[in-house]
């Protein structure tokens, strides 16, 4: 039986990732008491090959009984069920701003937290053995409902037997870096399609993109570096126990030069049959 537990910090996308799960085929638990987790593992347990496949939220509405989530999830590793553990992030400043906007009230707002500022405080250190412990932290700051549903869905489609899972990510550094990144590549000292007029609006995806891109001896030179490095390090990663590495591609602005070489590197984890996902954060801004 697979059993993942979706937690985070509220407001960070929960309610979109476990949607995503049911859309998979999970059968699906919302907002589920810290306590019961054991003792609904071993019901599902006892349907007897009815439920292979479960996700629960486990949150901060739980409010005074939350506490026991991080004990649970040690108590629960013992058992034989596969457990794994996606926490989701967001940057304090947009959660509280998503909260002004949608007008909600943050769970942990009591007395001793009156404002949403104290109460994202107070849950970010409340969660904080659960984000170390979690087998894939995703950081939702700059992702969109759909960019979030094809994480979610590249880690629990795709990684069927916990090999770890290479997220091929583009950015771009006008837009900040990516918090969840584990290692960060600089490809601003390639020639910029920007500046080409018949160029500017398209993107990475677009063959013209590309082909520019590459037609240069940076890029050339560049790439089976990059590929090499990258053929060294994930097998050391995966040994260590990693079940989950973040690859940034960072240019300008995140539309040209990042996205083709992010596309690249997602082409190689294919061609290695590593477990992957390719995602463009940025390349829908300021288009035209």
């Amino acid at each position: 039986m697979e059993f993942v537990i979706i937690t985070g910090m509220s407001g960070a996308g929960k309610s979109r990732a476990i949607a995503a799960m049911e859309d998979i085929g999970y059968y699906c638990v919302d907002n589920l008491p810290p306590k019961m987790v054991r003792s609904f593992t071993q019901m599902c347990a006892q349907a007897s090959g009815q439920v292979e496949k479960i996700a629960v939220v486990v949150d901060a509405r739980s409010r005074e009984i939350f506490g026991d989530i991080f004990q649970g999830i040690l108590a629960f590793s013992e058992g034989d069920a596969q457990m794994r553990v996606l926490f989701l992030d967001c940057d304090d400043a947009a959660l509280i701003q998503r909260y002004k906007e949608t007008r909600r009230r943050h769970p942990l707002m009591d007395e001793t937290h009156p404002s949403v500022e104290e109460a994202v405080a107070e849950e970010r250190l409340m969660l904080k053995k659960v984000r170390e412990r979690a087998d894939y932290v995703i950081d939702t700051t700059l992702l969109t409902v759909n960019q979030l549903r094809e994480r979610v869905v590249g880690i629990f489609l795709e990684d069927k037997s916990r090999s770890m899972l290479v997220n091929c990510q583009s950015f771009g550094f006008k837009y900040g870096l990516p918090k969840d990144a584990d290692l960060v590549f600089d490809v601003r000292c390639l020639p910029n399609p920007f500046y080409v007029p018949e160029l500017k609006t398209q993107t990475g995806l677009d063959a013209p993109v590309r082909e520019y891109v590459l037609k240069w001896k940076q890029a050339q030179d560049l790439l089976p570096k990059l590929l090499d490095l990258l053929d060294y390090l994930i097998p050391l990663y995966r040994e260590e126990g990693k079940t989950q590495l973040n690859i940034a591609m960072g240019c300008t602005g995140g539309k040209h030069r990042s996205v083709v070489f992010a596309q690249l590197l997602a082409e190689h984890m294919k061609e290695r049959k590593i477990p992957y996902t390719v995602t463009h954060r940025d390349i829908s801004r300021h288009k035209g």
